[in-house]
């Protein structure tokens, strides 16, 4: 995307970009901040999106790459993210099957999110994409 992204900053006034990897001139970039992930809700994957609308209730006067907005984004921001540390435990996948079953067995109709959200916050570790695997095997099982 960097050469589209050079062809905008090359006509638009005014262009913003969250995320991304490198600065471009002519766009005024907001790196991502994984510190405000808990504060703007949601997953990291769609931290940007989440990000881009905070951005906009920051617009001090009607211009959105001005210096007013980035400044008050700027402080808020500072004040907002805290990094995530997570001190979970790892488990194995039967863990995570037996973990599984036991939740949906008392907790019938419970979403998938909603069981992984309760793993973690119970001090368990299980990356989403594996966890969901792991749900679909356990569940097609039954």
């Amino acid at each position: 995307m960097a050469d589209e992204l050079r062809a905008l900053a090359a006509v638009a006034s005014e262009a913003l970009l969250f995320g991304g990897v490198e600065e471009i001139p002519g766009i005024h970039r907001v790196p991502a901040d994984a510190g405000l992930r808990r504060t703007l809700g949601g997953t990291l994957t769609s931290l940007n999106v989440r990000m881009a609308a905070s951005w906009l209730q920051h617009c001090q006067d009607g211009q959105l790459a001005s210096k007013a907005t980035s400044d008050s984004w700027t402080k808020w921001a500072a004040s907002e993210s805290k990094p995530e540390q997570h001190n979970r435990k790892a488990m194995t996948d039967d863990d995570v099957i037996a973990f599984i079953r036991q939740r949906t067995a008392s907790q019938p109709g419970v979403s998938r999110t909603r069981l992984l959200r309760q793993l973690r916050d119970e001090g368990q570790a299980c990356e989403q994409s594996r966890f969901a695997n792991l749900y679909i095997r356990t569940m097609g099982e039954r």
